[in-house]
């Protein structure tokens, strides 16, 4: 029986301490509940607010296991973890979100490009390959994108393969060979589904990526499309997190082409970039609903407040100590938040924070992103001298 709010709580062990662990404890500060996390780097963002903080791989079995043998829930904020270990603290009867089945399938991308066609989901064309050799054999799916089969994230381990001359210079060892299609719009749509299989979704979010890192630019939520396309989305990110057919919060980012087309690019579960909106735009935020599964409680209401962006802060010019320039002129914005990650090391295309802005009109939200993108900048100290005085 799920424990009350003010009560004992059990203890979570989450698996990572990067941006989104920080965000989840912050969130569950609200509830007095332990988080325990575990992460290699002992200056990671989440060392000051867990209530207890192990350095130690996350992938690494043996690290995971003495870690989380008290707990009585697993959690993650990056799927790099071991796999191995989620089984078997799954077997030892905790509750352990998202199930290691779903993890296996969803780290591997050719696995899960495969459970998309296996279950009748549109997605793009590709193939499997097992070294760029082979490429030459799937011509037709050129001009595309090859995508590393594990490892990657925020655009690392994707590259483009315009024409077979690419293939010199491709990623060598298993991949996703994915044919490119012209895209109008991407949009993701979060996913809430509980261990009795009620549900919540989010209304889509347009996304806006940034070439340069291949990572999200800016996003703006409830997406500019029609209100029939939008239930469609929904319908479809829904049908994925049944797929699954597992407890846990699916990120699904979904391509429309300019046929209107709704495909499937890649599903994330766990929270994701694409709903930090939700944080000011939402009663319950994608990090509170993870905090609600984890603990059994009835998930929370997921409508908007009014229209949102959030803006990413991406470091710039190399790497150092952190300077953040321009917050008098981002904050001086009416309806806007800011979240720094706490990392004590900037470096180029690297996520150091967000911007959220929640208004009245879109008009509102086309100021607030120009402003933070004009201003706001991070990028390294380069006189040390006058950052120690």
């Amino acid at each position: 029986m799920a424990k009350a709010p003010g009560s004992k709580q059990p203890v979570i062990a989450l698996l990572g301490g990067g941006q989104l662990g920080r965000m989840f404890l912050e969130n569950a500060l609200r509830y007095d509940v332990e988080v325990q996390v575990l992460d290699p780097d002992p200056h990671c963002s989440c060392a000051q607010l867990a209530s207890v903080f192990v350095q130690g791989r996350f992938d690494d079995r043996d690290a995971v296991m003495r870690f989380a043998q008290d707990a009585d829930v697993v959690g993650i904020e990056i799927e790099h973890v071991s796999v191995e270990a989620m089984e078997a603290l799954k077997a030892a009867g905790k509750t352990v979100i998202p199930d290691p089945s779903v993890l296996r399938t969803i780290k591997d991308k050719g696995l899960q490009k495969q459970f998309y066609r296996d279950h009748g989901i549109a997605t793009l064309d590709f193939a499997l390959i097992a070294d760029k050799a082979e490429i030459a054999q799937h011509e037709a799916l050129l001009p595309g994108f090859l995508k590393s089969r594990t490892g990657g994230y925020d655009g690392k381990g994707v590259m483009p393969m315009n024409s077979l001359a690419d293939a010199d210079t491709a990623f060598d060892g298993p991949c996703v060979l994915e044919k490119r299609a012209e895209i109008a719009l991407e949009l993701g749509v979060l996913v809430v589904r509980s261990a009795k299989g009620a549900h919540v979704v989010y209304d889509p979010v347009e996304m806006v990526f940034d070439p340069r890192f291949n990572l999200v630019d800016h996003l703006r939520a409830p997406a500019r499309i029609e209100a029939t396309l939008a239930k469609k989305a929904k319908q479809l990110a829904l049908r994925v997190a049944d797929a699954f057919a597992e407890p846990g919060l699916y990120a699904v980012e979904l391509f429309l082409t300019k046929s209107g087309e709704l495909l499937v690019n890649e599903t994330a579960p766990r929270a994701h970039n694409s709903g930090h909106h939700t944080i000011e735009a939402c009663a319950s935020s994608q990090f509170d609903q993870l905090l609600r599964l984890y603990m059994g409680w009835p998930m929370g209401d997921v409508g908007l407040r009014g229209k949102a962006a959030m803006i990413n802060l991406v470091g710039e010019g190399g790497a150092g100590p952190v300077d953040v320039k321009g917050l008098d002129d981002v904050l001086h914005v009416p309806g806007t938040f800011l979240h720094l990650y706490g990392k004590k090391e900037t470096r180029t295309g690297r996520k150091m924070g967000h911007v959220t802005v929640v208004a009245g009109s879109d008009a509102e939200l086309d100021q607030a992103i120009a402003v933070t993108k004009v201003h706001c900048r991070v990028e390294p100290i380069t006189d040390l001298t006058i950052h120690k005085q």
